[in-house]
């Protein structure tokens, strides 16, 4: 189907808005274990809790903004996003000194901060739009680039928290988004042969998307796959600094210096970012496969490599070994993202395609949401992430067997 317009334009200025709100959203990732862990005393599973709490609200938030997406479109929701998200990220850079606040002001603001996550669910139904069913899943794929934002968080709030000031993190994001909430303002339109918005009441059409099998399939699907990106990304610098067998941690020797652990605080924050940038990068290119070899076959192939990396890492090998095989899975995780919402351009209703987006989304981050807690919760009563490993290699044969029989199924009897 030709589109009127630029569908590259509508397709940068969607991803530029993904990634700059997750970029909102993961701010309190890298400080987690590096900052607030040790100047609030907090255990590792309240670390998990703290850098958790936007990650469930976030996720929850894009049930109802994926229906007010279909309903209002990119060019209101995005500019609404990301100056409300304003409020938070401004907050928390003023609060965040452990003389003046406590770590429950910090948690409220990391609540409102939740609203970041939401973006995603603006983003996906808008992209749809502009792209026929044989372009969606590169399109979406290369509007998942936007998972991004977490990589500039890792990379550069660390850094700027600890060299500069604790609040000029927070201030350039604050900028950074008002930017961007102008520039979608300006630039983001609806094609001209777009459906007309959805009828009815929000929730109603909220429960119906809710009760389609392919909303609920895709949920697990995506709750394994980004769940499994959110959780790795809001918790690896905690795991790598929490577990001595990874050398990262203040334990092995009790006289490391102040510099000393600067620095181990900076490899975590690299090895994030590393891990996010390869994350990132296959998520296209699982929505390109997804286009030539089918979505459910990629993300069987993606379950495979995610199960055996869980296996592998349940052995404890040493940092530099865990690393790698920690990427791989990254790899999978990333590309199973893209192949799921390349299932959901091709079987979600176009006019509900921001509601399956919201439900779909939900479910994925609430999936990023449970693992960071129990493997805190783990560590805090074993002093180990073993039982956490295993947990998570059988839950990914399950999916994988889950993807082999109903949701290929499902994807047959969409396609005829």
């Amino acid at each position: 189907m030709e589109r009127k317009g630029s569908p590259g334009l509508q397709l940068a200025i969607a991803t530029l808005g993904f990634l700059v709100n997750f970029w909102a959203w993961a701010l309190l990732t890298p400080l987690g274990k590096a900052y607030f862990g040790k100047e609030y005393g907090l255990t590792a599973a309240q670390v998990s809790l703290l850098v958790a709490i936007p990650v469930v609200v976030g996720s929850l938030g894009r049930i109802p903004i994926g229906a007010l997406a279909d309903r209002f479109g990119a060019r209101v929701m995005f500019p609404l996003v990301s100056l409300a998200t304003i409020i938070p990220v401004l907050y928390i850079g003023l609060i965040a000194e452990p003389e003046i606040h406590s770590i429950v002001a910090v948690q409220i603001g990391g609540f409102f901060l939740g609203l970041a996550g939401t973006a995603f669910a603006i983003g996906i139904p808008h992209v749809s739009k502009w792209f026929s069913p044989e372009e969606k899943g590169k399109a979406l794929g290369i509007f998942g680039i936007g998972m991004g934002g977490t990589a500039i968080a890792a990379f550069t709030t660390v850094p700027m928290f600890t060299n500069y000031s604790h609040r000029l993190p927070f201030i350039v994001v604050a900028i950074v988004l008002a930017a961007y909430a102008v520039l979608a303002f300006l630039t983001l339109r609806d094609p001209e042969d777009a459906p007309p918005p959805a009828a009815g009441s929000m929730w109603a059409r909220t429960w119906n998307t809710m009760k389609m099998p392919v909303t609920q399939q895709l949920s697990w699907l995506y709750a394994i796959g980004f769940g499994g990106y959110v959780a790795f990304s809001v918790y690896l610098p905690t795991l790598l600094k929490t577990d001595p067998v990874y050398g990262l941690d203040g334990t092995v020797d009790t006289g490391l210096t102040d510099a000393l652990v600067a620095h181990n605080n900076n490899i975590a924050s690299l090895l994030l970012g590393v891990f996010v940038i390869i994350a990132v990068a296959c998520r296209p290119l699982g929505g390109i496969l997804s286009d030539m070899f089918g979505g459910v076959a990629i993300s069987a192939i993606c379950f495979s490599v995610l199960t055996a990396g869980a296996i592998a890492l349940c052995f404890h090998p040493s940092l530099w070994v865990a690393f790698p095989i920690i990427c791989i899975m990254g790899s999978s995780l990333g590309a199973s993202s893209g192949a799921t919402f390349a299932l959901v351009g091709e079987s979600a209703p176009p006019d509900k395609v921001g509601a399956v987006t919201g439900v779909v989304g939900a479910v994925g981050g609430l999936g990023g949401f449970v693992p960071p807690l129990v493997l805190g919760a783990i560590w805090d009563s074993q002093h180990s992430f073993r039982l956490g490993f295993i947990l998570l290699a059988v839950v990914a044969a399950g999916t994988l067997a889950f993807t082999l029989g109903p949701v290929r199924k499902q994807a047959a009897k969409d396609h005829g």
